[in-house]
């Protein structure tokens, strides 16, 4: 009876958004890792180090890239861990962090993020199919990719996810192949590459600069956290040490931004560099080719996209507001906004909330690695969790305040915010935490 009971459970919340993950529910080593290797191919990965190679250097870039990588992987070795000893999501961690009512807002900027990371690689996918078919308008091609994203985050990351990008993972590794190929074939090899920068030359603090812009993409810690949480934990040191460890970094961060910064440099174009110049570039120069590796490398970062919205929408509505939908109908309120947002062409706004959600994040993931330090107890209950844990909501705010106020005043100190905001958080958590348990120590003090 029990285990029908449990089984029951399990149907009703495949995704278990209200409860830990039971060890018979994870996943084995490569289904995990399939799906969470969706996260590595994106055009935003070649973009992004194109640009700051053309900003900061091509040498800077790679250091702070391998930094970055180092970092990464340092960090989410310890969530990993904890994500699968305890079994609980970013949401339910967040109460024993902030209470159950703090802990929304948390949820809150994880879905919020999500949407804008999904309207970004929907976008390109839609740029490319516009693109290649004229026929169709800007606004029916965001309209075609959003009907074909949603259905593929209804079923479950052990389910289906894991399923489909093992399948569409070789399409993106051929893709990117065949783009370096064809293109030392049709301009020939010039390093050209290894000597982007300013016209003015590499600033000396280049290497910093590309540092903490990658800290602005702390949001990988709750999706590691999300997909970690899956894992078995016989699986821990696999998981810690190469697919949410260095390897996953190095092939994301440094060896896609290679071929980014290689592909800017090397594919004559008459526009800045940005997402849709590159899709342009690769769609003139593979034709059809081009659009299957568009589409393969944009669809997979998106399934981690619209899921992770998706679910964190469906947990905060549900603890927020006591509002009980399906998970489809959750998605289909994902489709809908990634649409409007799309139509809306509020691509400047998103780019500001997502500098300030992203001091958020960082804060979060200093009091995530603070309270891990902290506690001995690996599965906290978070169903004991008070409405409000001042000591974690007074850290969270108190560094986000100071990261905001550095990212307002611009300038150097704009390049230092999210490194201070993440060690203020975890100082500040760690020191309320002492003082709490000073003040029960000693109550009548």
């Amino acid at each position: 009876m029990a285990t029908l009971i449990k089984n029951r459970g399990q149907q009703a919340d495949p995704d278990f958004t209200r409860s830990a993950v039971p060890h018979d529910a994870r996943m084995g080593r490569l289904s995990l890792s399939m799906a969470w290797w969706s996260v590595c191919s994106a055009m935003f990965w070649l973009v992004v180090s194109a640009t700051l190679a053309i900003n900061y250097g091509t040498v800077n870039t790679l250091i702070g890239l391998t930094l970055s990588a180092l970092c990464y992987s340092v960090v989410n070795a310890v969530i990993t861990r904890y994500a699968i000893a305890s079994g609980l999501s970013v949401a339910l961690f967040s109460r024993t962090l902030f209470g159950r009512s703090g802990s929304s807002l948390a949820t809150l900027i994880f879905f919020a993020t999500a949407i804008y990371y999904a309207v970004f690689e929907g976008s390109v996918i839609a740029v490319a199919i516009q693109n290649y078919f004229p026929a169709l308008t800007l606004e029916q091609a965001y309209l075609l990719v959003v009907l074909y994203s949603v259905p593929l985050v209804f079923g479950s990351v052990q389910r289906w996810l894991d399923k489909l990008n093992g399948v569409l993972l070789p399409l993106y590794l051929l893709g990117l192949v065949a783009a370096i190929v064809l293109t030392l074939g049709t301009y020939g090899y010039s390093d050209a590459w290894l000597k982007l920068g300013p016209a003015q030359g590499a600033p000396v603090d280049g290497w910093w600069h590309c540092f903490s812009y990658f800290m602005g993409v702390w949001i990988l810690m709750m999706y590691t956290w999300d997909y970690a949480r899956f894992g078995k934990r016989e699986d821990a040191d696999y998981h810690a040490r190469f697919n949410f460890g260095l390897p996953f970094y190095l092939f994301t961060f440094v060896l896609n931004g290679v071929a980014g910064i290689y592909l800017a440099a090397s594919i004559p174009s008459s526009s800045a560099v940005s997402e849709v110049s590159v899709v342009l570039a690769l769609l003139k120069l593979m034709g059809f080719a081009g659009l299957a590796f568009v589409w393969a490398s944009q669809t997979r970062i998106n399934t981690a996209n619209f899921y992770l919205a998706t679910v964190n929408m469906q947990g905060f509505f549900d603890k927020a507001f006591g509002l009980h939908l399906p998970k489809p109908a959750w998605g289909v309120v994902i489709g809908a906004i990634v649409y409007l947002l799309m139509l809306s062409n509020v691509f400047s706004f998103i780019l500001q909330a997502l500098a300030y959600q992203g001091i958020f994040v960082v804060a979060w993931v200093g009091i995530a690695l603070a309270h891990i330090r902290h506690s001995k107890v690996l599965a906290d209950s978070a169903d004991n969790a008070p409405a409000i844990r001042r000591e974690g909501i007074v850290a969270w705010f108190l560094a986000a305040g100071l990261g905001i106020a550095l990212l307002q005043l611009g300038g150097t100190l704009a390049g230092f915010s999210a490194p201070v905001t993440a060690l203020a958080s975890f100082f500040l958590y760690l020191r309320q935490n002492q003082r709490q348990n000073m003040l029960a120590a000693n109550p009548g003090q």
